[in-house]
């Protein structure tokens, strides 16, 4: 009952944070947009109140004219919308995720032996760790160099060599899968931080200062611009980790940290090819494409670099019976699905069970080889070999 209940937690909160981020992910790319397409504008009156820019958009069949102000607006509305709530229940629903499928079983999903040999707590307290580690230091580096010359430059370069010895400390530490989920989390944790730590409570202080009369420091706004530029480029790294797990020929690879870090780094310059283009429509700037290429070419590159070597031939009989398998599923298989314990409400100690599971078996343990979880039982290439067959001819178990 505790398996099938988990089942539809995970079900649900995974649905749930689906639904949030592509909220959050649509808003922060929208503003992104808006920022990027605003131009001065025309209206005397507008000029006035202070707006630095506007755009006017048609859409859904009907016509939209956002305008900026360069610090604040002369008076508020009674109703402000607030973007912050998309923010922190995709954080809420990602981390509730994260507990209830690789905190709550952690000598599954995040200890592989092979890696690194540590205690389920231990394992569990160092990927908390790496939540709030990262946050911290991230955040000292904006703190500290964000409003200096150059800081952008500054702290992108910093940012970015953070990452990379984060990647690389995962992978030595925890499980492939656990890994590349793990480094996703600890930047989607950031992004989520940078809101409510950064941009809320700033403009929340410029709302406050507009109300009570008083001068606003322009310094919220361009510390809120800077945080929620950083989210927009953590955003498809964030969502390559989040959707690695189902491809086990990236988080398997023995430089699993190296295929990390390229895939992250093509998914943040294409963002840059995205989030320039529309500046170059303006003609604030050239066009952006060389990002868009330096993206490519890395995708293309880690093509080439895991293409898979040529299958070396396994001597396996024409025709695999039941019984050749038992002997396999006994060593293998059984101890996580037979009658003690039936994860994923799946059970292969019996013929009929084995085939009524015939195409989740021949998926998981031949194609693309998640099962065992971290090959815990050392599930051999023979072996696999022989669910392929066994498969290919019938899933018999007579």
């Amino acid at each position: 009952m505790e398996t099938y209940l988990l089942d539809w937690a995970n079900l649900l909160l995974r649905w749930l944070h689906v639904i949030v981020a592509i909220a959050w992910i649509g808003s922060s790319f929208y503003f992104v947009f808006l920022d990027s397409s605003l131009t001065p504008p025309e209206d005397e009156q507008l000029k006035k109140d202070g707006v630095s820019g506007e755009l006017w958009a048609v859409h859904g069949g009907g016509f939209y004219h956002p305008v900026k102000f360069a610090v604040s607006p002369p008076k508020l509305p009674e109703h402000l919308h607030w973007f912050y709530w998309e923010s922190y229940s995709t954080w809420l629903s990602g981390f509730a995720l994260f507990l209830i499928s690789y905190l709550w079983s952690p000598s599954v999903y995040l200890i592989d032996p092979n890696v690194f040999v540590w205690s389920p707590a231990a394992a569990i307290a160092g990927a908390l760790a790496f939540l709030v580690v990262f946050w911290l230091l991230y955040d000292a580096i904006c703190r500290t160099l964000g409003q200096s010359e150059n800081g952008d430059a500054k702290v992108g370069a910093l940012v970015l060599v953070l990452v990379c010895v984060a990647a690389w400390l995962a992978t030595q530490l925890f499980a492939g899968r656990a890994a590349f989920l793990l480094v996703g989390a600890m930047i989607a944790t950031a992004m989520s931080a940078n809101v409510f730590f950064w941009i809320i409570p700033g403009q929340r202080t410029v709302v406050a200062d507009i109300k009570a009369g008083r001068p606003v420091d322009p310094i919220h706004g361009k510390r809120g611009k800077q945080r929620s530029v950083h989210n927009t480029y953590f955003t498809l790294p964030v969502l390559f980790a989040m959707l690695s797990n189902h491809y086990s020929f990236t988080y398997n690879h023995p430089q699993n940290w190296l295929i990390l870090i390229g895939m992250m780094f093509a998914g943040a310059a294409i963002r840059q090819f995205f989030v320039m283009r529309h500046g170059f429509k303006l003609g604030r700037n050239a066009h952006p494409w060389p990002y868009a290429a330096a993206g490519v070419v890395v995708l293309l590159a880690l093509i080439v670099w895991l293409r898979p070597a040529p299958v070396q031939a396994v001597a396996v009989p024409d025709v695999v019976s039941y019984a050749q398998l038992k002997t396999v599923i006994e060593q293998r298989c059984v101890m996580c699905h037979g009658e003690a314990l039936q994860s994923k409400n799946v059970r292969l100690d019996s013929p009929e069970a084995l085939k009524q599971h015939a195409q989740t078996v021949y998926q998981q343990v031949v194609v693309t080889k998640l099962m065992p979880m971290n090959n815990a039982t050392g599930l051999t290439e023979e072996e696999r070999a022989l669910f392929a067959q066994w498969f290919k001819g019938g899933s018999r178990v007579d």
